[in-house]
This record gives structure tokens, C-alpha cells and sequence, in this order.
């Protein structure tokens, strides 16, 4: 197979593009690094196409490598004819592939080997040959053995027909056709082993759909009701359909001595071999499918949620929520560092609201507390009335924000939290970190493993192998798509950059913490166990604002340094005007790029990155993104009513919608159709995490804290 050409044709880029990406790829280089600084070697592809490319290369090389085992156990066996060398080789999945293995693979002992130990195979053939020309009592006859444990003809006609079941079984074509046939035409079912319980599956209690409409949310829904013994789900085929294709495969002579038999034969090999198989693999098949879908929707909600603008230049009160045991507050300042932390006890149900109230006015005035983040989670609505009218008791400009605290209890139990913050306790941690994530979101919630921050759905019944992987990647990407200081960057963001291990972003610090900040990208050279290729990897990504070099405080990479100064020279400028912002407009200087790359030995796509970066060096793509709604004042789920337009943030996309945050303590859900007056297969069509959007209220259940939006004004 050339695995080159597969992924040209199915990615749809370029042979070249392809070729090159494997090659950079194989030679140990990051999925970031080839898409910002091998734009010309790939033809530019993105990081997206860059990570399916290699997904889809790996998979291809296990098949590759799959075939070979299969081929060479086959050969073993003696029995690898021409055909069936050819069939294994041009086979394009490990499903194939194993059709084709399946005759020849040890198995345990089954009744076909059983009756071949019974010197049965020979009455199977002559009945496969279906030219009997008497009741094939008389063919068994022979057959009849007291030492072969065959006591009557009746036993060696059923050992010959367990033969050619398993014959039937093992034919890879008969497999292609029933499971195609089953995910075209079968039906999933689901029935509820008991219709008197109550449960978030009550839809699901006697419910069918054709395979091929099922949608991911639903598929994995079923799981889910299987695995806690609520549903009982199962794939019905098109039995009819099967039954007449296969005895049309295996009755080729009509002969009314051996047809009756072979008939009993397929229906035998189909119920008891073939039917339970096909179940599985297509489950299976619909799982994989569903948890891809939603692995891509869970990438694509973290990045936006990673991705959100930093609110920088404010002193934060981060709210830690909760009833019994108090809200736990921490002040941290304009560079992310703790001032003070408290608790206090505005809720039930001590309601010290007025105490509460005395202990921030206070906060507020020492520390210029302009901004309070509050976390999502329990007892959040209560916290907002206290904090809502703490605004209009106080004269300092002060607004809040509802934050997204997924993940912030799993962060302050971590090991890295104890590290960060030895002498504060849970609580403490959790208000420190619900402020963070409001100055830095990237950098605060990188800290924590993707899969606890909560912007998908089902995560915990996918395959976490998978998962983390593609999570992994997801942070990877937005950590090098906006750089790093160095000088100021933690361990756990640290390790996202391109080539950075756990172990050599450690390395960073203790360097950093050793001989004070970095003051030129080569001292990266010095930290422990980073090497050249990882500095050719990194170094882009890795920021030194104020440093030697100005180019250290952009993102063009060390090895394009001289055609940036031979750049800058030609223009008339110089590197100091680089940090000065003094090259705004460098780019309208430039009237030939191609020309001017070749003179400065470096591909036009380089020349344009090098521009754009000096025009606005360590520029942030996070300041395109909306920024989050401040809040002064607060509305009651009771003060909602149809037709109501409000503006809110999109929290979570899931499969059937979006759930948006419009400043009451319930999030309101926009179905997918309510998103867009366009058509849209999915709610990411047109909305994001973290996206500022007008809705209008259609309904409200009180009861149920159900609040159901359009996006269709």
C-alpha cells in the first residue's frame, strides 16, 4: 500500500504536502513546529489536518504491520495462495484484514474441529458438492465410527453440517456483505428491563431507529443505559434479507437431497456464528464513531474555552461558593499573585450576610478590587445576590464575572497545587484559582487534566486512552498558538511547548530559579537534558520579553534571526525598533515577496510570518475571541418570560445544542434547531464555548430549572 497516497486521497492535500508532512513527522518534529515554521515544506497545513494526518499515518503503518503477521502466519500454515496474498494486501482495514484472517486463525475448540477430529470433513465436502443422488443417509454411512465417537449417521451428517457452518462463518465476502447490510438496513432497539423505574432514560424505554440515522449523543446514551442494567439495547439485522443472500452463495444446484440441508446449514452458521459477531463489530463500529464525534466536540469546546481573552491589569477577588463550609475568598494582583485569602459565611446556613458584606467592603478598599470572579458551582446564585448588592453598598467600580470553575476542586486536591500553595487548604486554592482563570484562563487551566474540565459530554464513558490524546493535543496547539514567557511561564504550561517534556519544563524553572531570568532563547541550551533538536522545536514558541535580542520577544524562529535583520536593514530599520512597535505598516514596504524571499534565502510563507510578526511582535490570537460578559446586577429565574432578549455566554456545545449562561443561576438551552436559520448538521456550525450571544427566552419551567432559548431573533 503506498500510505502517501491514502492520505492524499483522504485528507484531500497535495502527494508533496503529504510526503512532506510524514517525512518532517518521522523526523521527530512537533505537530506545532510543522505547522508554524514548515509552511513551505507542507503548503502550509494546520495544526488540524496535521494531527488527522497523523492519526491516520499510524494507523496505516499498524496495518501495514498487521498484514505482515497475518500473511506470514498464513504461510506458516502453508496454505497463502496467490489470491488470498493479494486480497490481504490490498485489504484498507484491520476489519478486513481479519475477514480474511479469520479461516486461518487458532481458535478454540469449536464443534467443526471437533467433527474434522471425527474424519467428518470428507462427508462435508461431498455434500458441498451437492450432487448426492439419494438421501445423504447413504453418504454418512461410511462415516459411522464407534472409535471416532460417531455413533449413528444422524451424528455424522450434523458433524459435516457443523463443518460447513464454520465454512460460511469464515467466508470474508459472506462478512463484508451482512455487516454493510446491517449498518444500511438494521434497526438499534431498546427496551427498559423495568418500565415502572424512573430515569434519565425514559425516552429510551421502547425506542428503535434505522443504524445508519442514529446520531453519537444518542448511540452513547444507549451505552450508558446497557452499562448501569437500565436498558436492554440490541442490533436487529435484515435476518430475511441475509438468509436469502447467503443460500444463494451456498445452494448453487438445486438437489432436493443436499438444498434442505445447506438451508439448515446457513441458518445455523448465521444465528449461532455470524449474527452475534456482526452485533458486536457493528456496536463497536458505532461507538468508535460516536466517541470520535465527541471526542471532536469536546476538542473543539476546550479550545474555545482555553482560548478566551485574558482580563489583565485587575486586582481579582476569586469566590470559591458553598454552603455549610463558608466561600472561600482569595485577592490575587494584576501578575496572578495571592494577597490574602478569607472565608465567609453569606449563605446557609449561618447567613452572616452583613458580616460577609463588612469583610469585602474591606478587601475592596485595600486591595483596589475592581473585579470578583465567581465560581459556577454550588451555592453560586446565593453568592451573586450577596455580591449583587455589595455593588450598590460600595463606591468603587467593581463588576463580576460567573466562571466556569470545572475542574478548580480537582486542581486544589492535586499534587501541584500542594506544591504551588503548601500552607493554603483546598478552599484557599480553589478561590485562587477560579481568579486565575479569569487573568489567564490558558495559563490556570492547563494545571488541569482536560478531561475534568467539564465542556463535553459522556466523557467518562469513552475510550480515555483516546480521549487524553486528543485533549492533550487540543492544549498543546493553543499553548504554542499563543506563546509563552519564559520567564514568567509555569512548569505545567511549560511542558505543552513544543518539544518540552514534564522533566526538561522542570529543568526550566530550577534553571530560572538558579540564575535569575533568561536573557537570551540560546541559554535554553544550558537547562539540563534540552538539546539541540529540542531548542529547534521550542525555541519559537518560548518568549523573553526585555531581553538581549529583540527578535527573542516575538515569535520568529532562531533560525530565520539573519533574514530578519537583513529584513529590517533593507527597509531601513533596525532591531530596536522591533520592541519600540515602530514597525507598524513594515508590510505595505514589501512589494515583492517572492522576489525578496529568494534574496533573503528564506520561502515567501516565512517572509509573510516574519512581517507580520514584527509588525505586532508576540501578538495574541486570543484577542479576536469575545471577551466575557461583567456583570453589575443579577436576574431571578422567576423575573424571566417568554420572548424576553438577552445577551449570554455559550458554556457548553454538545450534539443537540448549546447551553448559554444569561446571568440567572440555571444555564437555558438552544436547541440545535433554535441555533441558525441556515441549515446546520451540528450546533458547532455556528457556536463556540465562550461565544457572546443575543437570545430570545421561549420557555421557562420553574419546577424543572429548565429554561428553553432561541438564537433565532
Amino acid at each position: 500500500m503506498d500510505i502517501i497516497k491514502v492520505l492524499h486521497q483522504e485528507l484531500q492535500i497535495g502527494y508533496k504536502q503529504a510526503e512532506a508532512a510524514v517525512q518532517l513527522i518521522d523526523e521527530g518534529n512537533t505537530i506545532p513546529f510543522i505547522a508554524r515554521y514548515r509552511k513551505e515544506a507542507t503548503g502550509a497545513l494546520d495544526d488540524e489536518v496535521l494531527r488527522n494526518l497523523d492519526e491516520r499515518l499510524k494507523y496505516l503503518r499498524n496495518l501495514e504491520e498487521k498484514k505482515g503477521q497475518v500473511l506470514s502466519s498464513i504461510q506458516e500454515q502453508g496454505k497463502l495462495t496467490p489470491e488470498l496474498e493479494r486480497q490481504i494486501l490490498e485489504a484498507m482495514t484491520q476489519v478486513a484484514v481479519d475477514d480474511l484472517y479469520r479461516p486461518f486463525r487458532p481458535k478454540r475448540r469449536t464443534r467443526a474441529m471437533i467433527a474434522k477430529e471425527r474424519g467428518l470433513e470428507p462427508l462435508a465436502d461431498l455434500i458441498a458438492l451437492q450432487e448426492a443422488q439419494g438421501p445423504l443417509e447413504g453418504l454418512a454411512g461410511p462415516y459411522v465410527s464407534e472409535e471416532k465417537e460417531v455413533a449413528t449417521v444422524e451424528d455424522a451428517i450434523a458433524g459435516a453440517k457443523d463443518i460447513l457452518a464454520e465454512r460460511v462463518s469464515d467466508n470474508a465476502q459472506y462478512r463484508a456483505y451482512i455487516r454493510k447490510a446491517t449498518m444500511e438496513q438494521g434497526m438499534v432497539r431498546s427496551l427498559a428491563k423495568d418500565e415502572k423505574a424512573q430515569s434519565v432514560y425514559e425516552m429510551y424505554y421502547d425506542y428503535e431507529e434505522p443504524v445508519k440515522r442514529l446520531a453519537g449523543h444518542r448511540i452513547l446514551a444507549l451505552n450508558r443505559g446497557e452499562k448501569e442494567k437500565v436498558l436492554a439495547v440490541k442490533v436487529e439485522a435484515p435476518e430475511e434479507a441475509i438468509l436469502r443472500y447467503l443460500e444463494k452463495q451456498t445452494v448453487t444446484k438445486e438437489n432436493p437431497y443436499t438444498s434442505p440441508v445447506l438451508k439448515e446449514v446457513v441458518a445455523d452458521s448465521y444465528s449461532r456464528l455470524i449474527a452475534p459477531a456482526i452485533e458486536r463489530e457493528v456496536r463497536g463500529e458505532l461507538t468508535e464513531r460516536a466517541e470520535a464525534g465527541a471526542i471532536k466536540v469536546f476538542g473543539k469546546n476546550l479550545e474555545q474555552l482555553l482560548m478566551q481573552p485574558p482580563i489583565a491589569g485587575k486586582v481579582v477577588l476569586g469566590w470559591d461558593p458553598a454552603f455549610r463550609t463558608g466561600c472561600k475568598l482569595a485577592v490575587v494582583d494584576e501578575t496572578g499573585k495571592v494577597l490574602d485569602t478569607t472565608v465567609i459565611y453569606p449563605t446557609a446556613p449561618q447567613n452572616k450576610v452583613e458580616a460577609s458584606k463588612e469583610t469585602l467592603k474591606a478587601l475592596i478598599k485595600k486591595y483596589h478590587i475592581s473585579l470578583i470572579s465567581v465560581g459556577n458551582g454550588t451555592a453560586s446564585r446565593e453568592s451573586e445576590m450577596v455580591i449583587v448588592d455589595l455593588l450598590k453598598e460600595v463606591a468603587e467600580p467593581v463588576q463580576y464575572v460567573i466562571v466556569n470553575e470545572a475542574g478548580a476542586s480537582v486542581y486544589s486536591a492535586s499534587k501541584l497545587a500542594t506544591e504551588e500553595f503548601p500552607n493554603f487548604d483546598v478552599g484557599q486554592r480553589s478561590a485562587a484559582s477560579i481568579a486565575r482563570r479569569l487573568q489567564d484562563p490558558l495559563a490556570e487551566l492547563v494545571k488541569i487534566d482536560p478531561k475534568s474540565i467539564g465542556v463535553g459530554q459522556y466523557q467518562h464513558d469513552m475510550n480515555q486512552k483516546n480521549l487524553s490524546g486528543a485533549l492533550q493535543g487540543v492544549v498543546e496547539d493553543c499553548v504554542n498558538k499563543v506563546g509563552v514567557d519564559l520567564n514568567t511561564a509555569s512548569a505545567s504550561l511549560l511542558e505543552y511547548v513544543s518539544g518540552i517534556t514534564k522533566t526538561i519544563a522542570k529543568n526550566i524553572v530550577v534553571y530560572r530559579e538558579e540564575n535569575g531570568a533568561f536573557s537570551d532563547r540560546r541559554q535554553l541550551l544550558k537547562v539540563a537534558k534540552l538539546g539541540p533538536k529540542a531548542y529547534e522545536q521550542c525555541a519559537g514558541f518560548m518568549r523573553i520579553s526585555g531581553g538581549a535580542n529583540p527578535l527573542d520577544g516575538t515569535s520568529v524562529h532562531p533560525e530565520s534571526y539573519g533574514a530578519a535583520l537583513a529584513l529590517l536593514s533593507r527597509l531601513g530599520y533596525g532591531p530596536d525598533d522591533i520592541s519600540g512597535g515602530g514597525l507598524k505598516g513594515l508590510g505595505k514596504k514589501v512589494h515583492d515577496y517572492q522576489k525578496l524571499a529568494e534574496e533573503l534565502g528564506i520561502g515567501d510563507m516565512t517572509l509573510k510570518d516574519i512581517v507580520k510578526e514584527l509588525e505586532k511582535p508576540a501578538r495574541d490570537p486570543r484577542e479576536e475571541m469575545p471577551r466575557p460578559i461583567l456583570r453589575t446586577d443579577v436576574l431571578e429565574m422567576k423575573d424571566l418570560t417568554p420572548g424576553m432578549v438577552l445577551k449570554g455566554t455559550v458554556r457548553n456545545v454538545i450534539d443537540f445544542g448549546a447551553f448559554v449562561d444569561i446571568g440567572v443561576h440555571q444555564d437555558g438551552l438552544v436547541h440545535i434547531s433554535q441555533i441558525s436559520d441556515k441549515f446546520i448538521k451540528h450546533p458547532m456550525e455556528a457556536v463556540g464555548v465562550g461565544d457572546i450571544v443575543e437570545v430570545k427566552v421561549l420557555s421557562v419551567d420553574v419546577a424543572k430549572k429548565r429554561i428553553g432559548l432561541t438564537m433565532k431573533l
